[in-house]
């Protein structure tokens, strides 16, 4: 009984944190989504229903930001992945210079994202000066100048999700490489014995051994894909519904503080949209790691 409450008392900090920034925020947005007629200024409202969710499931600019979130959820979580994977690879192979080439690639992840934000519009924005160092690489194969920020929404969605992998790579270099020298050796050595084919090392040996952290990216990139908000905002500034460019967080946001703000109840709906959608996916992935996931 004394140990119990020992442990109890070890833990009562981190419930009581979880407690105050988790679960009662929580609460709260589910008790706001369903006031319906909220008024920020008197708050008060006149029903309790599902109103709200209809509103926002309904709303242009909200199913417009479902569908950039996804489209960069489903392009960037598996190309950032797989190319972060082929570089820890590539910097496991190599002995000389090693730990400079992994400063070099982790350094975007300690940059601010808002310089790296304007670096990007230097780079694709034309100005009156200048078409952009892409545009120039562009025009030198034959091609005609694209407007990357302000043109065409393929143009837009392609510099969003290089951004973006720009962003989120450094990190999973970071952790793969980790993973990769943490694979016993051993196993190798046997497989040199028995003149094991590169490939069939990778995918019978290196891979399942590092399984658990290319899950742990995976979920971690999908969670973060979907709270995708100031990678936007680097790139096309704070009006993202005019731009055709806003994510699902970006449209809470505004709901809250932006223009069209003061919409708490809409804000708190759509943010428990984006929270069934994440725990979905989650969900789904967890019951997928169970059978290709080696721990």
């Amino acid at each position: 009984m004394k140990n119990n409450l020992k442990g109890w008392l070890y833990l009562l900090p981190a419930i009581v944190f979880l407690a105050v920034f988790m679960v009662y925020p929580l609460i709260d947005v589910f008790i706001y989504s369903v006031e319906e007629g909220y008024n920020s200024a008197s708050q008060t409202y006149f029903g309790v229903g599902l109103y709200n969710f209809n509103y926002v499931l309904r709303d242009p600019y909200f199913l417009q930001a479902v569908k950039n979130t996804l489209i960069l959820v489903v392009i960037t979580v598996p190309l950032s992945t797989g190319l972060a994977l082929l570089i820890s690879l590539g910097l496991s192979s190599i002995k000389k210079l090693q730990d400079l080439f992994q400063t070099i690639y982790f350094l975007p992840y300690v940059t601010n994202t808002l310089a790296v934000g304007l670096v990007f519009m230097i780079l694709f924005k034309p100005t009156a000066y200048s078409e952009g160092l892409v545009n120039l690489l562009i025009n030198f194969f034959g091609g005609p100048s694209v407007d990357f920020i302000d043109g065409p929404y393929w143009a837009k969605m392609f510099v969003l999700c290089f951004y973006t992998i720009w962003i989120v790579m450094p990190f999973k270099i970071l952790i793969l490489t980790s993973a990769l020298a943490s694979v016993n050796r051993d196993y190798y050595k046997v497989a040199q014995v028995d003149a094991t084919p590169p490939l069939r090392v990778f995918t019978k040996i290196t891979l399942p051994m590092i399984s658990p952290m290319i899950f742990y990216l995976v979920i971690t990139g999908f969670i973060g894909a979907f709270k995708a908000y100031s990678d936007a905002v680097a790139l096309f500034g704070t009006n993202l519904n005019a731009a055709g460019m806003n994510t699902i967080v970006g449209y809470v946001y505004d709901m809250l503080y932006g223009d069209s703000g003061g919409y708490p109840s809409y804000a708190s709906a759509a943010a428990l949209v984006l929270f069934a959608i994440v725990l979905t996916i989650t969900t789904v992935n967890l019951l997928v790691s169970k059978k290709n996931v080696h721990y």
